[in-house]
């Protein structure tokens, strides 16, 4: 109680600061706002590069996917080959099928909107971002990802 009364006196006497001023406020404000700035400007590019990386993960993940099948499986065949069609490829990769049952992948892989993979005539092809499809010939095919 003691300190209570004697805080009182302090502050009816005016030795104690009431708080921070409105100029103190709107400074740590304004720096705040120039630290995250920073931090956006420098986090900017990340998302481009990941998008590059995951691209060329994937592509990776289904023409070992597509070699394994392929080995595995020959009398079948990827589309083009013993008449095989896109959905039967499709559901091979997914599904296992052939001697193992085990599936070669996951999963499809697609990162809409910066790409997506499709099997086209037997060959497999990416699409970056809205345009056609054309043939994935390896990681370097992943430049044009954003």
């Amino acid at each position: 109680m003691e300190s209570y009364v004697r805080l009182r006196r302090r502050r009816s006497a005016g030795e104690l600061d009431e708080g921070f001023t409105l100029i103190e406020l709107l400074i740590v404000i304004v720096v705040l706002g120039i630290l995250a700035a920073v931090v956006i400007f420098a986090l900017g590019g990340i998302t481009g590069k990941s998008a590059i990386a995951a691209c060329q993960a994937d592509g990776a993940t289904v023409m070992t996917a597509i070699a394994a099948l392929e080995t595995q499986n020959p009398t079948v065949g990827v589309v083009g080959v013993n008449n095989a069609t896109v959905a039967l490829t499709q559901a091979m990769l997914l599904s296992g099928g052939g001697e193992t049952g085990d599936p070669y992948l996951g999963s499809w892989p697609s990162n809409s909107p910066h790409y997506y993979y499709t099997i086209v005539a037997g060959a497999l092809d990416l699409a970056v971002g809205t345009g056609t499809a054309s043939a994935y010939t390896g990681p370097s095919r992943c430049t044009t990802v954003s």
